[in-house]
């Protein structure tokens, strides 16, 4: 499986915020945008320069795709389901990520991370509508049910995470079990309720030329 093996706390950096790729270490004070609040590189804290519409629009498509952890041919080809649903297609683009397996996983606080997340799924602990799903990218649909497997609930990493778990914190599309460690799928995630402020019509504009 190929996957973006860069630094992850400099891909912070460059994009200018938090995109939580290291799970609980992007909330404590080790956290590099904290404590270096400006572009990675030797001339980083002098750089400065007018971004173009172009630019803006690039920098968005990045913020996205490393958000969900996606190389640019994958997120490309979410883009182009997008296209081709009912409904504005910027809106369609990230329920479509939203509805991944492993971002599901990660929202529901089976682990820490969605890295952790993908690595979990492709090592088969999880299971969906009673059936092993090893496939990260799998579009789950409202009423799937996700499951921990039998011999992987005493797994420390995912006890560990469900943990942090709070209560009211859960998006208002997925439900947890957390004594079962299954959860579910209840909906279609309606924009306004997915956490995030990624502005994806700059995204849309940006493939649409």
């Amino acid at each position: 499986m190929a996957r973006d093996l860069g630094a992850q706390c400099k891909i912070c950096r460059r994009e200018g915020e938090k995109l939580f790729l290291k799970g609980e270490r992007c909330l404590s004070t080790k956290c590099a945008v904290e404590r270096k609040n400006y572009p990675p590189g030797q001339h980083g804290k002098n750089r400065r320069f007018k971004v173009s519409e172009y630019g803006l629009q690039l920098r968005e498509k990045q913020k996205i795709k490393r958000h969900y952890g996606l190389l640019e041919r994958q997120f490309h080809g979410v883009y182009e389901k997008a296209i081709r649903m009912r409904g504005i297609t910027g809106e369609n683009m990230m329920q479509l990520l939203e509805r991944r397996l492993d971002n599901v996983v990660y929202r529901m606080g089976l682990c820490s991370s969605r890295s952790a997340a993908r690595q979990m799924v492709n090592h088969r602990h999880f299971i969906v509508n009673n059936r092993i799903v090893d496939i990260p990218s799998y579009i789950l649909k409202p009423g799937d049910i996700i499951k921990v497997r039998e011999k992987s609930k005493k797994l420390n990493t995912i006890h560990d995470s469900i943990k942090r778990v709070r209560e009211g914190r859960l998006a208002p599309y997925l439900s947890l079990d957390k004594a079962k460690l299954e959860g579910e799928l209840l909906s279609i995630p309606e924009r306004r309720d997915i956490p995030v402020s990624f502005k994806e019509q700059l995204v849309v504009e940006l493939y649409s030329k």
